[in-house]
């Protein structure tokens, strides 16, 4: 084997040096350097999302040789590792912003309390999701098939989780969350878009959900929905203007179907209205109301 050093390697201290200077040149530093704080990392994210889904679905994920008799011992053990872990990530994610560490520590305990708190509910919404999802597909033929094969039902999934820590205020780990579903299942959903129960996405692939979006109860979704922003509101200095409604909301009973586009924080799409595929919608639509789309026309009927 030939050991003779390639030219580029010659250039490599200057490469360096060039390299190390542009994390310290002024304007935005894209970079994270600090002894004292460490972020998140996704493999982290990754651990989480395991201990939760073994959670959730005891049986389906993780251990499959789980028994009615040997069930809780399984369940504490796993709820004793997510503490560990969910309490470490939080406190990474708030020393994001410059909290003080004791106050990051305190902070910490009391989300992961809130959140484990929280799980028992967060099954019973993920359940009626599922049972959503069985009801609303005909080529499904059991709860264990929509666990194990749905991409929607791993989305809502991890929606839900997020979610929550959206609602504690922890910052960054949310979005994590929602991106690594976002590469698994091809839904991108904000971490803040508040949804209501027994949501169904049917195959999933491309459902884009903005931060500001709110779906009522018993909602359908196929792919390629869009429920975006119509335009991004600025201050007078040009600055966007963080926390406003940019994104539409979905009354009980809404079904939407493939490749619609819906836009507008004003734009409410009433109980049992149905949006056909590949429409464009930027305005409120009554209760009961449809939206169609033909190749010569979009029109609505009431």
């Amino acid at each position: 084997m030939s050991t003779r050093r390639r030219p580029v390697q010659e250039r490599l201290p200057e490469h360096t040096r060039l390299l190390v200077e542009s994390y310290f040149a002024e304007g935005p530093q894209a970079h994270h350097l600090d002894d004292q704080r460490r972020l998140p990392t996704p493999d982290r994210i990754v651990t989480l999302m395991d201990l939760l889904f073994a959670l959730l679905y005891p049986g389906c994920y993780g251990n499959r040789h789980l028994t009615r008799e040997n069930v809780a011992f399984h369940v504490g053990a796993l709820l004793d590792d997510l503490a560990a872990e969910l309490h470490d990530l939080v406190l990474h994610a708030l020393g994001t912003e410059g909290m003080e560490n004791h106050t990051c520590q305190e902070r910490a305990d009391e989300v992961t309390e809130a959140f484990i708190a929280a799980l028992p509910e967060t099954r019973r919404l993920l359940v009626e999701d599922s049972q959503a999802a069985l009801d609303g597909d005909p080529a499904a033929r059991t709860l264990t098939e929509i666990l194990l094969a749905y991409p929607g039902l791993e989305a809502i999934t991890v929606h839900r989780l997020a979610h929550l820590l959206h609602t504690l205020d922890v910052p960054l780990l949310p979005r994590m969350m929602a991106e690594w579903a976002h590469r698994r299942t091809g839904v991108d959903i904000h971490p803040g878009a508040r949804i209501g129960r027994s949501f169904f996405i049917d195959h999933g692939t491309g459902v884009v959900i903005g931060e500001t979006t709110v779906i009522g109860d018993n909602v359908k979704l196929y792919q390629g929905v869009t429920l975006g922003a119509l335009s991004f509101p600025k201050d007078e200095r040009g600055q966007l203007i963080r926390g406003v409604k940019r994104h539409p909301t979905l009354e009980d009973g809404v079904v939407i179907y493939a490749g619609a586009t819906i836009l507008g924080g004003g734009t409410v799409i009433g109980k049992g209205a149905v949006i056909g595929g590949n429409t464009w919608v930027t305005h409120s639509i009554p209760a009961g109301g449809r939206v169609i789309s033909t190749p010569q026309e979009q029109r609505i009927e009431l």
